[in-house]
């Protein structure tokens, strides 16, 4: 259990689940996170210019489309996206998977030991409706319940609570987005890189965490 820097006791290493504040060391890179790409200088989440805009929300300097903290949408006053009326439903179905487990620890870091690849991890199904979907960790703290919850159990300790975004398509495609999360994100085994959309299909799968995986299929309609 850790101590948040007002004194609080948090259950949660990023940030505190009673006020919210950030956990001291939280910025620092998670062994887990050894195969996705490095941020940018300037593109760290949180990292405040002069003259920055502020999340309406919570406050949190901006650093992409989404905010790393609450999950707001700067673009969600615009235009809905029409979708038409006839099509595939998409589902993400979200798994553990032991070989990417294994090359995250293989690559090694100060708390490679501490990440335990689950004994029993049941696949779950979750449909992919309305414009935006995240995919993270819900957290009371910052009021944050995203569509795809990866809480658990078992729960990827790599896991970021607004870890990425899939945004609709007129063409009923989907995009992927991180925000920036703490430990990045792969699309077949590719690093995706921060707040630069990338195209989802069905068959694609999305790696993150310390052994998660999200496969895209394309159902009936």
């Amino acid at each position: 259990m850790a101590t948040c820097p007002q004194g609080h006791a948090s259950g949660d290493d990023e940030y505190c689940d009673v006020c919210g504040t950030q956990m001291a060391g939280a910025a620092a890179q998670p062994a887990s996170q050894q195969s996705a790409p490095s941020q940018q200088p300037g593109a760290q989440a949180g990292s405040q210019q002069p003259g920055a805009e502020g999340c309406p929300v919570c406050q949190t300097p901006r650093a992409g489309q989404f905010c790393e903290v609450c999950g707001h949408d700067y673009t969600g006053t615009g235009a809905p996206v029409q979708l038409p009326v006839t099509g595939a439903q998409w589902e993400a179905v979200t798994a553990a998977d032991r070989a990417y487990y294994e090359k995250i620890i293989a690559e090694g870091g100060p708390d490679a030991d501490a990440v335990a690849f689950p004994p029993y991890c049941p696949e779950r199904s979750f449909g992919l409706y309305g414009e935006q979907v995240r995919i993270g960790r819900r957290s009371k703290a910052r009021n944050l319940a995203p569509e795809i919850d990866l809480t658990g159990p078992p729960e990827d300790p790599g896991v970021s609570h607004l870890h990425a975004v899939l945004l609709a398509q007129p063409d009923r495609t989907w995009m992927l987005v991180d925000p920036g999360s703490a430990n990045g994100t792969q699309v077949n085994g590719r690093p995706v890189k921060i707040n630069v959309p990338v195209r989802i299909g069905a068959g694609d799968r999305i790696h993150l965490g310390a052994w998660t995986v999200i496969t895209i299929r394309e159902g009936t309609p």
